[in-house]
């Protein structure tokens, strides 16, 4: 709200150049809170799809949250007014890739009652064949 006051301030002292700068700087921070939600969901999502690998089941509390993590991702990637997505397909999987080791040791908490560590429950899924299901789900 500060940003805005000054960005009023700056407007009608006629200093166009600054205005400019602050309009940047919370452009910058709006798709950088943007970024952060869609790693935070990616996580989850992440999460759910390695323990169905894992544990080679699903249930339907999973299903819900993975159907759930995906809208979200999808409304937050999507610009309202001109159309497009925020984040391209590249930067989508290097924010999945950035979240995998995180959503891995999370899953060994849950997957199997926690009896496993992060290290063994890699070794019983496919990295690569996650993050591209992760994907797909997410540009449905």
């Amino acid at each position: 709200m500060e940003e805005l006051l000054e960005l009023r301030q700056f407007l009608e002292q006629g200093k166009i150049h600054e205005a400019l700068l602050l309009v940047d700087e919370l452009e910058e921070m709006s798709l950088s809170d943007k970024i952060n939600k869609i790693d935070s969901y990616g996580v989850i999502l992440l999460i759910h799809l390695i323990k169905q690998k894992a544990e080679k089941r699903s249930t339907r509390s999973c299903d819900v949250s993975i159907e759930n993590t995906v809208r979200e991702i999808n409304k937050i990637n999507k610009r309202r007014k001109s159309g497009g997505y925020y984040l391209n397909q590249a930067e989508l999987i290097d924010i999945l890739q950035q979240g995998y080791q995180v959503a891995l040791k999370r899953a060994a908490l849950e997957a199997f009652e926690g009896r496993y560590e992060a290290q063994e429950l890699a070794a019983m899924v496919d990295q690569e064949e996650i993050l591209t299901q992760t994907l797909e789900f997410i540009q449905q």
